[in-house]
């Protein structure tokens, strides 16, 4: 069924007034960014963190907002938000009177409180050294801190290591990691620690409740919160981690311990059966579940996440969603504990699920946007959601009714802005398989648009219906292209069998597709004009841009690449989870079967380059180092192939820094201008 998205999307984005015009990479950089939302328990209050830009200082600022959802039209405000002070992670007391938050006041992050109603804020930690995160005990009475620290601390209290004043400034290293996607290993890891909570703070060093686990909890380089949970009765911690050694660049197996918050016993690992990830536990508000997702297989990275349920008093355990083609990405239980809140994605949509806990049943509660975060209510549910063509904002719905917008954070900001239009198609692609994609015109604008071939990474990813402030839709639309994205086979969203498509043919099915989609799109929409198309892509997608330049020579006016591979033999020894690399080829190193690897190797074709091409490359990319992007770069310079190249020192496998932003798009829209002819 093909499917309109423009009017949909309309509802959740900003309303324009008549005369717009495009929205531009320094609106999208200006852009408020909320994150998770929390909830008092009453159903209140929500508490947010809000980034702003600081483009002098060229980074992000932030603080603490709230809403009273009980009064009508009432309008967001700051809670906590001192001049040149970050407060981040807010986190409500188990009475909803208080809110916790983390601020960098001094230097060191620590934990600090203040109530929802307002007042002054107040320091509860004082630790040397700072914290990475915490959660509160549902009892109130404990806080669980993360902080990096070495390996088999007793407390928080920071270790003394003498300095040798002649010594060199090496790095020595035994076993790998040596480096994981942007930094270096320094031996220290994120580990927990309990500290009690009284009415007077949070004094002390708390207590190591890890054991002689040596790892990081939460996980690194993205864990959070979410890998962490407390038992009802504040008595046990839930968390998950992939225990080190030398096996840790190879393996996924993120297994989930419980721990006794005193430290008075080591952790019991309860999935030790599965050596494939175990992650995301959350206990039932009665006490007496865990829920958690859990993949079979070891080392795949991109396996389906299976919602399971474990009875703490006899271990039971049972796949919930086994039956149910689809990967979870999030848990939470309702307040009565009669349904679990999960969200997955489908068809490039990422809504908001509820599974019984009995049954297994899966019932669909949103429908276009894609949900980044939901807290269940005893009322109902607060979420956040964004889209192709709006950024993050906070939604509500009560009982069984209809998505009600709470804020319209950026609304000022966009103003005077008119968001291109977004229509979803799919055709049949490699195989016969139905293949989506969607194609963005800007609106306003007539004639035939130049087209911009957007490849998404992963590549175990989609190019689904979601706000990007690197690699956004609507700015391409708004610089006067039509945005073409299609989701090949290995893309997410459409069942376990159409993501695992990829391994071993990187450069088979998915080109395949990519061809086909984009014929078709240029059949469907009259207003793209196929005959000036430049491809762009990251990372996989980067890949694919190395692939073009020898398997599809002569279609495009221009490519632009950034962070791709450029020689697969390289990359097997230069990247750092060498389980990602490995699977996709196989399931072998290289020196095993170099065949795998070499069958879709870009190096191997460079004889057939010919199209004009920007290489973008960070220096802090670990994952796929910038190596890579020099060795694509000399390759077309050695061919005399129009190119460039472009390196961000302080960026790892994304660009984010607000300045190194716009250059970017200046970079990447002026080359594709350039070829195009369209200026």
């Amino acid at each position: 069924m093909k499917m309109l998205l423009s009017a949909s999307l309309a509802a959740i984005a900003v309303a324009s007034p008549a005369a717009a015009r495009q929205i531009t990479i320094d609106d999208v950089v200006g852009l408020s960014r909320v994150s998770a939302p929390v909830v008092s328990k009453d159903g209140r209050w929500l508490v947010w963190q809000q980034r702003e830009t600081d483009l002098a200082a060229d980074k992000g600022r932030f603080d603490v907002w709230r809403l009273d959802m009980t009064r009508k039209g009432a309008a967001p405000e700051k809670l906590v938000a001192e001049a040149d002070v970050n407060e981040t992670s807010p986190a409500f007391s188990p009475d909803g009177t208080t809110v916790y938050f983390q601020s960098d006041k001094g230097g060191d992050d620590a934990i600090w409180s203040v109530p929802v109603a307002g007042g002054t804020p107040r320091q509860l930690t004082t630790v040397k050294g700072g914290i990475g995160g915490f959660k509160v005990a549902p009892t109130g009475d404990k806080l669980l801190v993360w902080a990096d620290r070495r390996p088999g601390a007793p407390s928080l209290e920071p270790a003394m290591v003498k300095k040798d004043p002649n010594a060199g400034g090496a790095r020595t290293y035994d076993q790998l990691f040596v480096r994981h996607w942007d930094t270096w290993a320094d031996g220290s890891r994120s580990q927990l620690f309990v500290l009690p909570l009284t009415p007077g703070g949070a004094a002390g060093n708390g207590v190591a409740i890890g054991g002689q686990l040596i790892g990081d909890t939460p996980s690194k380089p993205f864990g959070g919160g979410e890998e962490l949970a407390w038992s009802a009765d504040g008595k046990t911690v839930y968390f998950a981690l992939r225990e080190a050694g030398r096996i840790e660049p190879l393996s996924t197996n993120m297994d989930i311990f419980a721990a006794p918050a005193d430290g008075s016993s080591p952790p019991v690992n309860l999935t030790d059966a599965n050596d494939g990830t175990d992650t995301a536990p959350s206990v039932s508000p009665d006490g007496k579940w865990l829920a958690y997702t859990a993949m079979k297989r070891a080392g795949y990275e991109a396996d389906r996440l299976v919602l399971q349920l474990r009875n703490l008093a006899t271990g039971e355990t049972r796949a919930l969603t086994e039956g149910w083609d689809r990967s979870v990405a999030s848990v939470a239980w309702s307040p009565d504990g009669a349904r679990i809140l999960v969200t997955a994605e489908d068809t490039q949509e990422t809504p908001i699920w509820s599974v019984d806990p009995r049954s297994g049943k899966v019932t669909r509660l949103t429908g276009v946007g894609n949900v980044t975060a939901v807290v269940p209510t005893a009322k109902g549910m607060v979420f956040a959601m964004n889209s192709l063509v709006a950024p993050d904002d906070f939604y509500r719905i009560t009982g069984k009714g209809k998505p009600v917008r709470l804020t319209s954070v950026n609304a000022t900001k966009l103003a005077g802005i008119e968001m291109p239009s977004v229509t979803r198609f799919s055709f049949a692609g490699a195989g016969g398989d139905t293949v989506w994609g969607y194609a963005v015109k800007p609106t306003g604008i007539t004639g035939k648009l130049p087209v911009a071939y957007m490849v998404h990474g992963g590549p175990q990813g989609s190019s689904n219906n979601s706000w990007s402030y690197r690699w956004n839709p609507a700015v391409f639309a708004g610089a006067g292209y039509g945005l073409v994205a299609v989701d090949f086979h290995g893309s997410t969203g459409y069942g376990q069998a159409f993501t695992d498509a990829i391994r071993n043919d990187w450069g088979g099915k998915p080109l395949e597709d990519l061809k086909l989609g984009l014929a078709a799109a240029t059949s469907k929409f009259g207003w793209l004009d196929g005959d000036r198309a430049c491809a762009l892509g990251a990372s996989y997608g980067g890949y694919m841009m190395n692939w073009f330049e020898s398997q599809w020579p002569n279609r495009f006016k221009c490519i632009v690449q950034h962070d791709g591979v450029f020689d697969a033999r390289a990359m097997a020894y230069e990247t750092e989870e060498l389980w990602f690399d490995e699977w996709e080829h196989g399931g072998h190193p290289y020196y095993e079967d170099p065949a795998a690897f070499e069958k879709w190797n870009p190096v191997n074709y460079v004889d057939k380059w010919k199209t004009p091409m920007l290489v973008i490359t960070g220096e802090k990319d670990f994952r796929i180092p910038y190596t890579q992007g020099i060795a694509s770069f000399t390759a077309l310079q050695r061919r005399d192939v129009p190119s460039r190249l472009l390196v961000f020192p302080n960026a790892s496998h994304w660009v984010q820094r607000p300045k190194d932003s716009r250059q970017w798009y200046g970079e990447v829209i002026g080359w594709m201008d350039k070829w195009t002819a369209k200026r």
